[in-house]
């Protein structure tokens, strides 16, 4: 029930008013910051107020009584209420009747802290107390959290992905309080009960252990500023009824213990080792006993090999002994929650494990990847979600990195309601853990190019305030949803609730676009793709080179068509499905067109906060220009790709115009952000693949990307030139790669030629049926398929020039086959260059999956390489200096290569 009666008077009744607000002798820390917000709400309209503990309590209107239904305080004025029962966790009652104290009663410390700030708001509001309230409330989301990552945007010296120690010199913003303060009491204000540090082993920063002194990663006068640090953020938290949830990968030890004892500090391909795991275990148990209130958040996979019987052990063989050897050292009982990140591992099957040896657990998957592509999840990865959602604990939806929006403004309302709705519907969730909107990496700072720079903070306000409002309540009636956040933005903004529905309107229209094309162009939901920087032609027309992720396709969007498949029907003139290309380039045209307008429409009469208003207002037009920059490529994509059933030259003079306006749209994009943008990623590492491999920080904005665009433009044009100067066209000669002589230490195999007929395996006799000619020159290494599919393939050996090791991935989800490189899950599967298909359906191996060829690179030296379980080819050492063309060899019966006319 929620209603509300305000007084009729239009002055604030308040003015010089004495109030007391009266909280149990023993208030929670929680209670008595309730108690102080509003007071403060009250003082600033007017009242004169003080906060008393104690349980005198009268019939009087000066009176405001605050506390549990438990508290006796509360027990007393609840009679003059008749007040049925508070609702259940975090939930609260305010209740005021004429002549009658008012009462603020909670079910737990938390509800009580939330009644007050519920009132504060209608103190706020309206610059009076009501006569007369009687609301009850309580939020939907058991757990509604906010993510900082405690990383940077590029690899420290020495270190390899995640691997950030905390210190005054890195994380400056980690030791600012009063910031910490401001964000804090932002999360309060939208009702936030948890805080996620991301971090790959922040132990080693913070726990000392006596059997290994030498893991500590910091100085003394640092880990002691660490300490202090961590105490006061968990303090100040709790009083904000905030949990701290301390999230790191596994298995990363620190750069200290890895050198001492001469191992790596991650290594996805290596076994649970004892000592790995006893150093785990007491850094764990450190942890817990120094910090028993702070949660951990488990990430299995990435940094150990995921979806096996060693997440399984490791979580209940090492983690969770671990935590409950901290509790037998503080002689508690009371478990600090885990939470299981369901990312690269089989999640049901460690809960199952786990579930008996500890109660207090809940699991944490990605809503829509590393994106925000739809409120319309379904498929398989639907299917993960409801499946966790009953096992019986809360399952989290983690709004992850949001790589498709970054940089620019987000701020849709109906968008982010209908997927906190989703959340729940379709997948039976119950819990939100929120990304920043844009610029992870980077925290606390944004992209925009300002000075001073912009903190997150405050540019994506409307971000976390929108996300707060539905992980509380999702059920919210959208017309009232559209005059509220109208009341919001007229109050940012300085203007008229109708002209602040035209920015709220401007919000959602643009909130269409990325999600949008990401989920019908896309390669990829993960980070490695920056979709607003645009992709290239080949990656449009040839999506699985690049490593396709269909999960985008099958669950991440409503049904439809890939511009290949829309393409392929187009030609058989069969029904098209669903949601296709052309359908969402006409849209996304229509929300940029409609976004600019009505951004302009509300610009005149802005009068506060006019700088940021124009940041706002070029975002706008950024994502216009985006639209229109995918929508012309991807109809030019589809009329090239008609030329590869057809083979008439025309077709391709058809997406002409069609690229060259897609250009032009793309020009105009960097105008508006050249001189506004630092960068559109905040990930910049060898990890972004696309559109262009992102190393030392290039590639990362538009104004490099253009140049790439035209010469595309260029090359095509000239490919359409010669097509139609030469009648025959000579067929391009295949170029040999030239292989490499290094020393194999170990395993010693035997080698085969790469030729029809030659069995592949040391054990089966499986032989090549068909085999890419540039291939022929190698020696392929002979191992065991069964040795492969039971233990982690393992090579070391020695190059006295850079090699490159050629490897086969066969072209099917099995677990008897090894994984290809996936930066999806695995943020080493590019450490070697790896993670690009070369040669696509290289080889055809009798019964067994068409062939992809990736190429690990190896500088001068000796080298283990340590791959996974699962069958794979072992192609053999090349020159390392030779450039691999990459290409499709075609063997498994697909249509014609037309990749060359932009390359």
């Amino acid at each position: 029930m929620l209603t509300f009666l305000p007084s009729s008077a239009e002055q604030s009744a308040g003015k010089g008013q004495n109030l007391t607000l009266i909280i149990p002798v023993s208030a929670h820390a929680r209670v008595t910051f309730g108690a102080q917000k509003l007071q403060q709400a009250l003082t600033k309209a007017g009242y004169q107020v003080q906060i008393k503990p104690g349980n005198q309590v009268t019939q009087s209107n000066s009176q405001l009584i605050i506390g549990l239904s438990s508290d006796d305080v509360v027990k007393r004025t609840a009679s003059l209420y008749n007040l049925p029962s508070v609702p259940g966790k975090e939930g609260f009652s305010i209740r005021k009747d004429p002549q009658k104290p008012i009462l603020i009663v909670g079910a737990d410390p938390s509800g009580v802290l939330y009644g007050c700030l519920e009132l504060a708001d209608q103190v706020t509001k309206t610059n009076k107390l009501p006569e007369t309230i009687n609301l009850t409330d309580k939020p939907e989301m058991v757990l509604r959290g906010t993510c900082i990552g405690v990383q940077k945007p590029t690899y420290l010296p020495g270190r390899d992905v995640y691997e950030y120690p905390y210190t005054p010199e890195t994380f400056p913003w980690l030791y600012d309080k009063a910031l910490w303060i401001r964000y804090l009491d932002m999360m309060v204000e939208n009702r936030y009960n948890s805080l996620y540090l991301w971090n790959g082993h922040p132990f080693a920063s913070l726990v000392r252990l006596k059997e290994y002194p030498y893991a500590v990663e910091v100085d003394d006068a640092t880990f002691k500023k660490n300490e202090e640090m961590f105490r006061f953020l968990t303090e100040e938290a709790d009083k904000r009824g905030i949990w701290v949830i301390q999230m790191f990968y596994n298995i990363i030890v620190s750069k200290p213990f890895a050198e001492h004892h001469h191992i790596k500090t991650q290594d996805r391909n290596r076994p649970i080792i004892p000592l790995i795991a006893d150093y785990t275990r007491k850094s764990i148990a450190a942890f817990v006993q120094k910090y028993p209130n702070v949660g951990l958040l488990i990430a299995l996979g990435e940094a150990m090999e995921g979806v096996g019987q060693d997440d399984v052990d490791w979580f209940t063989k090492t983690i969770i002994p671990g935590v409950k050897d901290g509790l037998k050292a503080l002689g508690q009982t009371t478990e600090p929650p885990l939470v299981l990140r369901a990312h690269d591992t089989d999640a049901p099957r460690v809960m199952k494990a786990a579930l008996p040896l500890y109660k207090n657990l809940y699991t944490e998957a990605k809503f829509n990847g590393e994106a925000l592509t739809t409120y319309t999840p379904r498929g398989k990865w639907a299917d993960l979600h409801r499946t966790l959602s009953n096992i019986g604990t809360v399952q989290i939806e983690n709004v992850h990195i949001l790589a498709n929006l970054e940089p620019f403004r987000y701020g849709s309302a109906d968008f982010i309601q209908k997927s906190v709705q989703a959340m729940h519907s379709v997948y039976g969730a119950n819990g939100l853990h929120l990304y920043p909107q844009a610029s992870y990496w980077d925290w606390p700072y944004t992209a925009d190019k300002t000075s001073p720079r912009l903190l997150q903070l405050d540019r994506d306000w409307i971000w976390y305030k929108n996300w707060g409002r539905y992980a509380w309540n999702s059920q919210r009636n959208r017309p009232d949803e559209i005059n509220y956040w109208g009341t919001q933005l007229a109050n940012k903004y300085g203007l008229s609730t109708d002209k602040s529905k035209d920015i709220l309107e401007a919000y959602e229209q643009a909130g269409e676009i990325e999600p949008k094309l990401l989920r019908r162009y896309g390669i990829t939901d993960g980070n490695r793709q920056t979709l607003t920087l645009g992709m290239l032609m080949t990656q449009l027309i040839n999506p699985f080179r690049y490593g396709l992720l269909t999960l985008l396709y099958e669950s991440e969007a409503p049904e439809g068509e890939m511009i290949i498949d829309y393409a392929e029907r187009d030609w058989k003139h069969d029904k098209h499905i669903g949601e296709t290309p052309v359908r969402v380039a006409d849209e996304v045209v229509e929300h940029g067109k409609k976004a600019v307008l009505a951004i302009e429409k509300a610009a005149s009469s802005v009068t506060k906060e006019k700088e940021e208003f124009t940041r706002l207002k070029n975002d706008m037009y950024c994502q216009n220009a985006l639209a229109n920059f995918y929508a012309q490529k991807a109809r030019a994509a589809i009329a090239v790709l008609r030329y590869k059933y057809s083979s008439d030259v025309r077709d391709l003079d058809k997406a002409v115009p069609l690229l060259e306006s897609s250009v032009k749209h793309y020009a105009e994009l960097v105008n508006l952000t050249k001189d506004t943008y630092l960068y559109a990623n905040s990930m910049q590492t060898k990890q972004r693949k696309i559109p262009m491999r992102g190393v030392d920080g290039t590639y990362i904005t538009w104004e490099e990307m253009l140049p790439v665009y035209q010469k595309e433009l260029n090359r095509f044009k000239q490919a359409i030139d010669s097509l139609k100067s030469t009648s025959n066209a000579v067929a391009k000669q295949p170029i040999a790669l030239k292989p490499a002589t290094v020393t194999l230490q170990s395993p010693q195999v035997e080698t085969y030629s790469l030729e029809k007929g030659q069995p592949v395996f040391a054990d089966t006799t499986v032989a090549i049926t068909e085999i890419a000619p540039e291939l022929k020159q190698l020696k392929g290494l002979k191992f065991s398929k069964a040795k492969q599919q039971s233990e982690r393939t393992s090579l070391t050996f020695t190059a006295t020039q850079p090699v490159k090791l050629l490897i086969g991935f066969f072209n099917e989800k099995n677990p008897k086959y090894l994984p290809a490189p996936e930066l999806e899950t695995d943020a080493s599967a590019n450490d070697y260059g790896q993670s690009e298909i070369k040669i696509s359906n290289a080889i055809l191996v009798g019964g067994l999956p068409p062939v992809n060829v990736h190429a690990y690179s190896f500088k001068a030296g000796q080298h283990t390489l340590n791959l996974g379980k699962g069958a794979c080819l072992l192609l053999g050492f090349m020159d390392g200096n030779q450039e691999i063309p990459i290409f499709d060899a075609g063997l498994a019966g697909n249509k014609k290569n037309i990749d060359w006319l932009f390359e």
